[in-house]
C-alpha cells in the first residue's frame, strides 16, 4: 500500500465505493490527495467515549485497573474498579444513562452512556401527514408560518392523525429572498424566522410562493412586532437572550452583518464579506456590533419569536390529541457561507462538499452545495457540536426524521470545484453518534421521549438497516419503492415492521401526479422535448403493476382518484407502527412540493395548497381516505 494510500485510509476515507449496480469504483490518488489537504484530522487527546448501559466499557491505553471516580450527570460519584491488565482495561457495565466523566490519577474522561434503543413509538398502529409549512393556507398571508402550524396540527389532530412531519425549519438567510430551501440552511441551531407569524394577514390567492416579496414583507412585519413590545415581553426575550448564550449572539451578529453586506455588495455570505469580518472575533465584527446594537437585538428577538411559535404548534398538536405531535427534519448538513461556518469553522468540513456518487438518479453525481461537522472535529470535541445539533432539533418535538441518514456512518465529500463525481467516502464515528442519538431522544419532548426516523432510501451499505433498526430507529419505507428483484411491487402486508409506511415523499411525484406521468412530463419539458415513448410504456407497465398490487382491474390513467385511495389503503395495511400520507396524497394533489435537480426550472418550495385544512379534510373523497387510516 502506498504511503498516500495508507494516510487516506487513516483517515476514514474509502479507497473504493460500490455503485448502484453493485460495480466496485477505484477513487483516484488525484482526488484523494486533494481531499486531505483539506482535511484536519487532528483529534486531539481523547476525551470522549461512548458505551452502552449495561455493558463493560473498554478503556483507553492511558487508564490502569484499580480504583477510579466516576461522577455521573446527577452529580452523584461512586467509587469504581477498573478491571483487567496490560492493554485490556474495562469499566464495569453501567446501569444509569446520559453523560458521565471518570477520574484517574489526575485523568478524566467524558463517557456517553446509551440506552439500548431509541424511544418506541405509541403502542399499536398509527397514521400522520406531512406539510411544507408554507403552503399552508391557514391565517391567510402570502404563505403558512408557525401559526399556520397550529391550526393545521389541531385539524388533522382532531381527525385522528397521530403525527404531523414537517421539512426543516433551520435558520435560513433572512436577507436573501432567493435562499428558501429548508435543506440548504445558514445553521441548524436556530430557526427560519420567516415562519414567525408577524402582521396583519392579506389573503393570498396565488397558487405559488412569490418569495422575493414575501420574504422581505415578512421581515418588515417581524421589526413592527418587535418595536411594540411590552415590558413583561421584553424581559422574557431578555431571560431567554441571556440563557441561549454566545451561539444566540454569534447568530444575530451573523444575520445582522448578512442583512449589511447583502444589501451594500449583494454579498451570498460571509466568504464575500470585507476581509477584516471574516473573524467573528475581530476588531472589525467588534465595532460593527457597537454600532448595529438594535439591528442584532432584533435579529435575536425573531429568534425567540419564531421559537416560542413553534412551541404552540407543538403544544396544539398535542392538544389536539396526536400521540406522537410534530415530527421534526434535521437536515444533512450547512451552508458553508452562513453562520455555522462563520462563527464556528472548525467545526465544519472545509473546502469540501457533501453529496451522493453516481446513481441511476444522478449518473453525474450530485453536489448538494453544503458541508457537514467533521468527524475529527467531533470528536476533538467531545462532539458537543452534534449533541447541541440535536437538541435544537428535538427541541419541541415528539420525533425526528434524520435526513440521508447514511451520513451518520459515511459522507460522500467533494473537493470545492470538482466535479461531483470526483468524491470519496468519508467514515464518520457511527457508533459513537448513534449512542449520543438514543441518549437525546430519550431526554427529549420535556422527558417523554421522542421516536427517530433515519431517511435510509436508495442505495446503502450492507448491514446499515440492520443497525439502524436495532438502535430503535424506523426506517423509511416508500410505495414506488417497494419492490422485488423483478420489478414487481411488495405486497404492502410483507413490508418492513421497523419502519414508517408512506405513499411519497416531498422529493418524488404524488400518487395522483405518477399515475398521471406528472413527472415525466415535467422532466420533458425541462429537457425541452415531449415525452418518450419509452417512458409511456414504461410508465404505462408500471401502473399495471401497482394496480395488480393494490387494486383489482384497472382505472383510467387520467382517473387517479381510486387510485390514491388505493395507496392509502395499502399504507394502512402495512405492519409498519406509523403510516405517513404526506398533505399532498391526502388531498389527491398532482403536483409534489420539489423536484431534485432544479432549480428554476421547477417551482421548488414555493407551492400552495387549495384550501386551509380544516375545510379541505372534510372533502367526501379525502373524508373516505382518512376513514382509512383511522380503521388501522
Amino acid at each position: 500500500m502506498s504511503d498516500l494510500h495508507a494516510r487516506a485510509e487513516a483517515a476514514g476515507l474509502s479507497l473504493q465505493w460500490q455503485d448502484a449496480k453493485g460495480k466496485m469504483q477505484t477513487v483516484s490518488d488525484e482526488v484523494l490527495t486533494a481531499i486531505l489537504e483539506r482535511l484536519d484530522t487532528d483529534t486531539g487527546e481523547p476525551t470522549f467515549l461512548s458505551g452502552d448501559v449495561g455493558r463493560e466499557l473498554a478503556l483507553p491505553q492511558c487508564w490502569k485497573a484499580g480504583p477510579a471516580l466516576l461522577t455521573l450527570e446527577t452529580g452523584e460519584t461512586l467509587s469504581v474498579t477498573l478491571a483487567g491488565d496490560g492493554e485490556d482495561i474495562r469499566l464495569p457495565a453501567q446501569t444509569l444513562s446520559g453523560y458521565h466523566r471518570l477520574e484517574q490519577d489526575g485523568q478524566q474522561i467524558t463517557l456517553a452512556i446509551a440506552p439500548p434503543r431509541c424511544p418506541a413509538p405509541p403502542a399499536g398502529r398509527h397514521w400522520g401527514s406531512a406539510v411544507q409549512i408554507p403552503s399552508l393556507r391557514e391565517g391567510g398571508g402570502a404563505y403558512g408560518d408557525f401559526a399556520s402550524l397550529a391550526e393545521a396540527a389541531s385539524a388533522l389532530g382532531q381527525a385522528g392523525a397521530a403525527a404531523l412531519a414537517i421539512s426543516p425549519v433551520h435558520a435560513l438567510f433572512p436577507a436573501d429572498a432567493s435562499r428558501f430551501s429548508p435543506y440548504a440552511p445558514s445553521s441548524r441551531l436556530f430557526r427560519n424566522i420567516w415562519l414567525a407569524p408577524a402582521g396583519e394577514p392579506v389573503v393570498q390567492e396565488d397558487e405559488l410562493i412569490d418569495w422575493a416579496s414575501a420574504a422581505p414583507d415578512r421581515m418588515r412585519d417581524l421589526r413592527l412586532a418587535y418595536d411594540r413590545l411590552s415590558e413583561v415581553e421584553q424581559q422574557a426575550f431578555a431571560d431567554w437572550r441571556e440563557r441561549a448564550g454566545e451561539r444566540l449572539e454569534a447568530q444575530a451578529r451573523y444575520d445582522a452583518l448578512h442583512a449589511y453586506f447583502h444589501q451594500r455588495d449583494r454579498a451570498a455570505g460571509w466568504p464575500d464579506w470585507p476581509s477584516a469580518y471574516h473573524d467573528p472575533t475581530g476588531d472589525a465584527v467588534a465595532a460593527f456590533a457597537a454600532e448595529h446594537q438594535d439591528a442584532i437585538r432584533f435579529h435575536a428577538f425573531a429568534q425567540w419569536h419564531a421559537d416560542r411559535a413553534l412551541q404552540t404548534a407543538s403544544d396544539a398538536a398535542r392538544a389536539s390529541g396526536m400521540a406522537i405531535g410534530l415530527i421534526a427534519d434535521l437536515a444533512i448538513g450547512v451552508a458553508g457561507n452562513g453562520a455555522d461556518g462563520w462563527s464556528r469553522p472548525q467545526d465544519l468540513l472545509t473546502g469540501l462538499s457533501i453529496g451522493a456518487p453516481p446513481d441511476p438518479l444522478g449518473p453525474n453525481g450530485q453536489n448538494w452545495g453544503i458541508t457537514a461537522l467533521s468527524p475529527f472535529a467531533l470528536r476533538r470535541q467531545g462532539f458537543a457540536p452534534f449533541i447541541q445539533t440535536l437538541r435544537a432539533v428535538f427541541a419541541h418535538a415528539g420525533g425526528v426524521r434524520i435526513d440521508h441518514a447514511l451520513g451518520l456512518c459515511r459522507l460522500w465529500v467533494v473537493p470545492d470545484g470538482a466535479p461531483a463525481d470526483q468524491g470519496a467516502y468519508l467514515a464518520m464515528p457511527f457508533a459513537d453518534m448513534l449512542r449520543i442519538l438514543k441518549i437525546e431522544a430519550h431526554r427529549a419532548n420535556d422527558g417523554r421521549g421522542a421516536i427517530v426516523i433515519g431517511e435510509d432510501l436508495g442505495t446503502v451499505p450492507p448491514g446499515f438497516r440492520d443497525v439502524m433498526a436495532d438502535a430503535g430507529t424506523l426506517g423509511m419505507r416508500v410505495l414506488p419503492f417497494e419492490r422485488d428483484e423483478d420489478g414487481a411491487f411488495t405486497p404492502p402486508d410483507r413490508w418492513d415492521e421497523q419502519a414508517i409506511a408512506m405513499t411519497a415523499t416531498h422529493d418524488i411525484p404524488t400518487v395522483a401526479g405518477w399515475w398521471q406521468g406528472r413527472d415525466l412530463e415535467w422532466r420533458a419539458r425541462i429537457a425541452g422535448h415531449p415525452v418518450s415513448s419509452d417512458d409511456t410504456q414504461t410508465r404505462a407497465a408500471e401502473r399495471t403493476a401497482l394496480w395488480a398490487c393494490l387494486g383489482k382491474g384497472e382505472p383510467e390513467p387520467m382517473d387517479p382518484t381510486p387510485v390514491v385511495e388505493a395507496a392509502v389503503r395499502g399504507v394502512a395495511s402495512t405492519p409498519c407502527p406509523l403510516a405517513i400520507v404526506p398533505i399532498e396524497d391526502l388531498l389527491g394533489l398532482d403536483e409534489q412540493p420539489n423536484l431534485p435537480g432544479t432549480t428554476n426550472e421547477h417551482p421548488n418550495w414555493r407551492r400552495r395548497l387549495p384550501d386551509e385544512l380544516a375545510s379541505a379534510l372534510r372533502d367526501p373523497a379525502v373524508s373516505r381516505r382518512i376513514a382509512i387510516l383511522n380503521a388501522r
